[in-house]
């Protein structure tokens, strides 16, 4: 094997999907026998990672001006004359970003990588400024197959490949048995705490709406974000305080998501929703609205969780009525759930991620 230089390049290594799956990716990478480096622009490490860890937020030493940060950064991918680039960054700033792949990675191969169907977070509005950025990078990866599809369309760019986040399941089943505060049964919100994204007032009028208020089954909301007071203050308005609990954000939430009757995801728009898949990989079923995108690719319908119309409240109760009331849909829920992510687990993700960095496509 040639053995790859790889730098991947990410706003931080925790507190959200985006990151875990760039430590994983740290992980798939160094197992297939390459040099791995890690560029962070925040000082935030929370997942286990593999590889040469490179932290701007320390190396600015206090001093955080764009041109010392740009400096800094110049001298640190000189230096280094890396194989590969891959770019897990949200890239909304187009000047910013033409700046960095045109001189700050110039002459390294770039792998851009997508990660929402809301492509602002990563391509310009304009087909001829996302054309100027990206038509000369190695690869696009997009992490679903319907960002892939809506990138070729809208900016007809033909370098663009779908690759799945992975789930590692000898990783979750390490964490399965840690203890956890929670008494009686509950379903599960684990993620951002950001309702314009996460869209977490539908699930808490969807779970008022439901019968598992008199059922004594609580919601859990896991995690961290900007809107936190936000929603405390709507769960007091409703007078759900002893019904709805919050969890601070933790880097390990697998213990949580094992003992949940089941996880729902309700949010505007995803990339590929690292809980539905990590909810699977813990053989917990899952209810998800069918935003764009990412769900539909990992839930059948009744068969490993149920997939309901977006901004649908009823829908939402009833679904959630359902999963507590017909026990033999549960069941053949639970039972299917993990064979349903076995295609996702890392070893087989890092086959495709060999094919793309060892150039067999």
């Amino acid at each position: 094997m040639n053995k790859k230089k790889i730098c991947i390049v990410v706003t931080s290594l925790g507190n959200g999907g985006a990151e875990r799956s760039s430590a994983l990716l740290s992980q798939l990478l160094f197992n297939l026998g390459h040099d791995i480096h890690l560029a962070t622009t925040k000082n935030t490490i929370e997942y286990d990672y593999s590889g040469t860890l490179f932290n701007l937020e320390l190396a600015l030493k206090g001093n955080k001006s764009s041109y010392n940060k740009f400096k800094v950064l110049k001298a640190y991918f000189s230096s280094h004359k890396f194989d590969y680039i891959i770019d897990n960054r949200i890239r909304n700033r187009f000047l910013k970003d033409f700046i960095i792949y045109k001189y700050l990675f110039r002459g390294t191969k770039i792998i851009s990588v997508v990660r929402s169907f809301y492509l602002k977070y990563y391509m310009p509005k304009y087909k001829i400024l996302g054309r100027l950025l990206y038509k000369d990078v190695y690869k696009i990866i997009t992490v679903s197959k319907s960002i892939k599809f809506k990138i070729e369309n809208k900016y007809d760019l033909k370098n663009v490949e779908t690759i799945y986040n992975p789930v590692n399941s000898l990783l979750i089943s390490n964490e399965l048995n840690d203890k956890i505060d929670i008494q009686g049964s509950y379903i599960l919100y684990f993620g951002r705490i950001e309702d314009n994204v996460k869209n977490l007032s539908l699930l808490i009028n969807g779970y008022k709406t439901s019968n598992l208020l008199k059922n004594g089954i609580k919601l859990v909301l896991l995690g961290s974000g900007p809107d936190e007071l936000l929603i405390k203050k709507k769960v007091e308005s409703l007078n759900l305080e002893k019904y709805i609990l919050f969890i601070p954000f933790t880097a390990n939430p697998f213990s949580y998501v094992k003992s949940a009757l089941f996880t729902v995801l309700t949010s505007h728009f995803e990339g590929f929703p690292r809980s539905i898949l990590e909810s699977l990989a813990c053989g917990t079923p899952v209810i998800s609205v069918d935003c764009d995108s990412g769900p539909r690719e990992l839930l059948i319908n009744g068969e490993n969780g149920l997939l309901i119309n977006n901004y649908d409240v009823e829908a939402l109760a009833n679904a959630m009525n359902l999963l507590i009331e017909d026990k033999e849909l549960y069941l053949h829920c639970k039972r299917n759930v993990l064979k349903s992510v076995k295609h996702l687990e890392i070893n087989e993700i890092s086959l495709q991620w060999k094919k793309i960095i060892e150039e067999e496509l």
